[in-house]
């Protein structure tokens, strides 16, 4: 996944809003989102090459994604697939404890790790080793640290705060508008992360439309505050067409599973 922009305690009615694109080159073979078999628990799209997925949520209500960071990538071999840091998460009832990705963040390509329960997100950075709780309001989450303020970070965050900030409810399909944005800003507003001036235009934007490699999806969940989750599901070809969209509603349990006291920070 690429990029998400988060809301936390933001709207009166929705306390969590998450939007994610997926950018990812488009011949990588992928399954559109579902509840998984056997157990029907995680509800994700598939990454049909690795096994995983890049974003997703279980019908308890937890929640987890992965970015990867813009940095220099290691050997591949014997590397394991970031994937797995959610199915792992989602399909264990229990989520990832910080010291658990400090041991073995080395074992994985560098990467943002996203996961928590409702209100309480956490996000890893495994660069430098720190698990940092989202507080209430507007976060950017992309390809570097938390809340880095890249071009299509920060435009992404502002926009998302004016359409909350504009209406008492939520219109999904104005949250996947947002996504599409494909503008792109000046040469010298780009970030500077090593892979050369084409590939931070060709990455510069929300939305980035390439028949190599490009969003292929948008992902937006919406947790209310009678214990409902909406997760909505996207997906596109690389000429920018939409190929489907999947819709699914979750209802929480009454009484969710208690934070693990691994995620309680200071």
């Amino acid at each position: 996944m690429c990029i998400l922009f988060v809301a936390i305690n933001a709207h009166p009615k929705y306390p969590l809003i998450i939007c994610a694109n997926r950018d990812e080159f488009h011949h990588r073979p992928t399954a559109p989102a579902h509840f998984w078999l056997p157990e029907e628990n995680i509800l994700a799209g598939k990454d049909l090459q690795a096994g995983g997925t890049w974003f997703g949520v279980n019908k308890q209500g937890q929640i987890a994604g992965v970015t990867n960071l813009r940095v220099a990538q290691k050997s591949s071999a014997a590397m394991r697939t970031r994937g797995e840091l959610v199915t792992n998460t989602l399909s264990s009832g229990s989520l990832v404890c910080p010291n658990w990705l400090i041991e073995h963040s080395d074992n994985y390509q560098p990467f943002n790790f996203i996961f928590g329960q409702g209100t309480d997100l956490f996000c890893f950075n495994s660069i430098n080793k720190n698990t940092v709780k989202l507080a209430n309001g507007f976060h950017a989450i992309c390809n570097g640290t938390l809340d880095d303020i890249w071009p299509k970070m920060a435009k992404g965050q502002q926009a998302l705060e004016a359409l909350i900030n504009q209406s008492t409810d939520i219109d999904v399909q104005a949250l996947i508008q947002l996504m599409k944005d494909d503008s792109q800003p000046q040469d010298h507003e780009l970030p500077n992360t090593g892979v050369g001036l084409e590939w931070e235009r060709r990455l510069a934007a929300i939305y980035i439309q390439h028949p190599d490699y490009g969003t292929r999806s948008t992902s937006i969940l919406l947790e209310d505050t009678q214990g409902r989750m909406h997760f909505t599901e996207v997906r596109y070809d690389g000429k920018g067409r939409q190929l489907g969209q999947q819709d699914f509603d979750i209802i929480l349990p009454s009484e969710p599973p208690a934070t693990p006291e691994c995620l309680i920070l200071s």
